[in-house]
């Protein structure tokens, strides 16, 4: 009974991965097929940023985009190493 509460537990949190993201549409939103991805570090579990990411720099000269900031898959791998240190990591992509 244990072994599946934990199974049953284990799939949840997997499942939920993709309902940490954020979606903010510019102008009419993506016309294209076009995607820019960076990775945005923080420290202190998240208080502070290391790095900047220029999500208009990213889009360039592009008047209608899509900004999306999750964790996915590579940065929950990721964290489970920097965590240690209080260092966590969140994509950012922009798709044109």
């Amino acid at each position: 009974m244990k072994k599946l509460v934990l199974l049953i537990t284990l799939l949840a949190v997997i499942a939920m991965v993709g309902c940490s993201a954020n979606i903010h549409q510019v102008g009419k939103g993506a016309q294209g097929n076009q995607v820019v991805e960076a990775r945005q570090w923080y420290i202190l579990f998240g208080l502070a940023p290391l790095n900047e990411v220029d999500t208009n720099a990213m889009a360039g000269e592009a008047v209608d985009y899509e900004i999306k900031t999750e964790q996915s898959a590579m940065d929950i791998i990721l964290n489970i190493f920097t965590s240690y240190v209080t260092v966590y990591s969140r994509t950012v992509t922009v798709t044109k």
